[in-house]
């Protein structure tokens, strides 16, 4: 099957530019969604699948692995306020092992409460296991962190 590249515009205001296999987005490409959410990166069969970059309107970004159109894999995902988790991602939500960094040293989140330690990136950290998006055990992870970083290098190279 042969990949051609085009663009398209969708009644609802979506655009795409990209590859394209049998009428489906498939390849390298660019979608922008009508709320100006924003994805660059790999597709398969119309999805979001491999190394990509979701940039949201508000400023929040995840860079890294995604597997039928869903956060999956290793990755960073930065929030607007600069809260920032390096780790692993599970049907789209943060599950297994990474840390979670608040830029100003906010409040304790993570599921902790007390026991965070600086984080040498200005604020505090939280490293271990995280379960739905709550820490329940900590340990060292830094392999998974630095994973983590380069699936978001990696994302945001394609987006170059």
């Amino acid at each position: 099957m042969t990949l051609t590249r085009g663009s398209f515009t969708y009644s609802n205001g979506e655009e795409y530019h990209g590859e394209w296999r049998e009428g489906l987005r498939h390849g390298l490409g660019q979608l922008t969604l009508s709320d100006g959410t924003c994805y660059t990166g790999q597709f398969e069969n119309g999805l979001f699948n491999g190394c990509g970059m979701l940039v949201f309107p508000d400023g929040s970004r995840y860079e890294g692995d995604f597997i039928q159109g869903k956060f999956q894999g290793a990755g960073v995902f930065s929030r607007f306020d600069g809260m920032k988790f390096e780790g692993e991602f599970k049907s789209g939500c943060v599950q297994g092992y990474g840390m979670l960094t608040f830029a100003d040293g906010g409040p304790e989140r993570g599921g902790g409460g007390g026991g965070g330690r600086g984080g040498g990136r200005g604020g505090t950290s939280h490293e271990g296991l995280f379960e739905r998006g709550q820490l329940v055990g900590r340990e060292g992870c830094q392999g998974t962190v630095q994973r983590a970083q380069g699936a978001a290098a990696k994302a945001r190279a394609l987006s170059m």
